[in-house]
């Protein structure tokens, strides 16, 4: 099969398309021949040498597909070869197949176009996971996002809005906010001109973000507990303001707040399974009657990684950048 493979470390050019053995199925997997993929900061991070695949997994990029089953491993119950799926993945994503277990596939809406469905497996089950799983946010609460334009902030408000969180974002531009709204955030606030602590507790009368979704971690840190309501609950899921910083822990006591800090990627294929029925359960059903969609920004073909990677880096995209296994398809705007 052919896959976008990553040569060495370093900036989009080193993304090769070559040569890969076709996956095969084990106990408890299937294989997909992909139809679409989507890209990931995780994907830039590990194509700059930051984020090596966890262990098992191919050692190319990619943490969601969409495509169908072409073939069934042993002990395999409820899917067929021919099912419209997509999946969560820990590495593999560019290629024309992949080996998944089963635990972490999800069926296609009917209503979804195939390749539109790689845009969802990462954002909806990060965005479940960690605003719901574990900070438990609560309709009436108020969500603070960073990075309220992104795959996994257009999400975020179109989630939380839903189940009847009060939505805050920040985000670079003034277009970006403007999706934002149109998406259910309430509060829209742009980082490069306004201060989002004093924004959040102007707008609250004082009581601040009882859930905070950050994506910066170290640069942030303390502002975002300066942020946090009474026994607020603050996620860190994404490194892009540094590793290192110090925080007033009185602060953080005072408030009785919560630090949590979590990666995805790195679960046990059980863990994901647990996430992914926890998101069948709960998000699918309104993600199939057309409430929650994904926010496609354009569609590259797969050989195209390194433009979509380069668009992705630049930040000028609003929600995912999806890439499909058809050589010749042009680039396609859809957002």
């Amino acid at each position: 099969m052919k896959i976008m493979g990553i040569s060495q470390p370093g900036g989009p050019e080193v993304l090769q398309y070559t040569d890969a053995p076709d996956p095969h199925a084990a106990p408890g997997e299937v294989v997909i021949d992909v139809v679409a993929t989507a890209v990931n900061r995780a994907d830039l991070l590990q194509r700059q040498g930051f984020y090596p695949a966890p262990a098992g997994a191919p050692d190319w990029p990619g943490l969601e597909v969409s495509g169908r089953i072409s073939e069934v491993g042993e002990a395999v119950r409820g899917w067929s070869v021919g099912d419209p799926v997509c999946a969560l993945l820990s590495g593999g994503g560019y290629a024309q197949k992949v080996a998944v277990p089963t635990g972490q596939l999800l069926p296609v809406p009917a209503s979804l176009p195939l390749e539109d469905a790689a845009a969802l497996p990462e954002v909806v089950c990060t965005v479940w996971n960690n605003l719901f799983m574990v900070a438990g946010l609560q309709a009436g609460e108020w969500l603070l996002v960073h990075g309220g334009g992104s795959g996994i902030g257009t999400m975020a408000i179109q989630m939380a809005r839903r189940l009847g969180a009060r939505v805050a974002v920040t985000a670079g531009s003034a277009d970006k906010l403007e999706r934002c709204r149109a998406l259910g955030a309430e509060l829209l606030i742009n980082y490069r001109e306004q201060d989002f602590v004093e924004q959040m507790r102007a707008h609250t009368a004082g009581h601040g973000a009882d859930v905070i979704l950050d994506i910066m971690g170290a640069k942030y840190l303390g502002k975002n507990v300066d942020c946090l309501a009474y026994k607020g609950r603050l996620v860190v899921i994404g490194l892009q303001g540094g590793t290192k910083a110090e925080i007033n822990l009185g602060t953080l006591l005072s408030k009785r707040g919560s630090l949590h800090a979590t990666a995805l990627r790195s679960l046990s294929p059980q863990n994901k399974a647990e996430v992914v029925a926890s998101v069948m359960q709960n998000v699918w059903p309104l993600v199939e009657a057309g409430e929650i969609r994904p926010i496609i920004h354009c569609h590259l073909p797969l050989t195209a990684a390194g433009q979509a990677h380069a668009l992705v880096q630049e930040s000028s995209h609003v929600g995912k950048v999806v890439l499909t296994v058809q050589q010749d398809q042009k680039v396609r705007q859809t957002a």
